[in-house]
């Protein structure tokens, strides 16, 4: 269970702490609708290898992590279990498909994704969020370096 926790706070502290500030480097949220959207997108090599295979991911200094989730926009802000599917494209508009792999650890709900990318490309997000009739679209851009 606290794997990815402490992978979610390894990924931000590093954000944070990199010449760039966190908010350039994507780690915030959005409210949408009956959610508040948590959302950041950083180099796979920020992560350890054994956290990167205990959760399937391809440590790479050409491949991002997307890590999304997804509370309900209320003073109990519960995880919410969704429905995830999503574009990253690059400003020449080639565009690569998000295939979202959704993890629980307890109460905590993560959607995780892998992306490519070359040096000081900048990706623009679009990722549809649908849970039963609710449908709300979360967009945001990231520009990644290689290492």
């Amino acid at each position: 269970m606290q794997g990815l926790i402490k992978f979610c706070i390894i990924a931000f502290f590093a954000l944070a702490f990199n010449a760039h500030s966190a908010q350039e480097q994507g780690a915030q949220y959005k409210e949408l609708g009956p959610w508040q959207v948590h959302y950041i997108a950083f180099p796979s090599t920020f992560i350890q290898p054994q956290i990167a295979k205990t959760y399937g991911l391809e440590r790479s200094g050409y491949k991002g992590i997307v890590n999304i989730s997804i509370l309900k926009n209320n003073a109990d802000k519960t995880a919410q279990k969704a429905v995830l599917q999503g574009t990253a494209k690059n400003l020449l508009g080639n565009k690569q498909t998000l295939n979202f792999k959704e993890v629980i650890e307890g109460d905590s709900i993560y959607y995780l994704a892998q992306v490519d990318y070359t040096n000081e490309e900048i990706l623009r997000f679009d990722i549809a969020i649908e849970q039963g009739n609710k449908f709300q679209t979360l967009k945001f851009q990231q520009k990644f370096y290689v290492d």
